[in-house]
């Protein structure tokens, strides 16, 4: 499978991963801070929480993870979490924003 295509996959399979707390996908959040294809199909991911002691944090990196590794043609999945720089509203889509009402 091309790069391109795989990395759709696996943004779809980021959309279905939601935030317990929030009802919007970590990716429309604005969670995702990056998506690395390496060689032989394996992925690293960036990505923050909303806050650093989110109660949720091994619930929705453990699903990251386990959701990307079942994407066809994915070899293997490293979760990097990052707080830098920190999350906020602004990285949210427009489309989180609008369904939380914040727009």
């Amino acid at each position: 499978m091309n790069e391109p295509l795989l990395r759709d996959k696996i943004e779809e399979a980021l959309h279905t991963i939601y935030d317990p707390e929030i009802p919007v996908n970590i990716y429309e959040l604005g969670l995702i801070y990056k998506i690395d294809m390496m060689e032989d199909n394996n992925v690293h991911i960036y990505m923050t929480l909303t806050a650093p002691a989110c109660p949720a944090a091994g619930e929705i990196l453990g699903e990251v993870e386990t959701k990307v590794k079942a994407v066809e043609g994915v070899n293997e999945v490293e979760v990097r979490l990052t707080f830098d720089p920190p999350w906020d509203r602004d990285m949210m889509s427009d489309e989180a924003k609008l369904e939380l009402g914040w727009l």
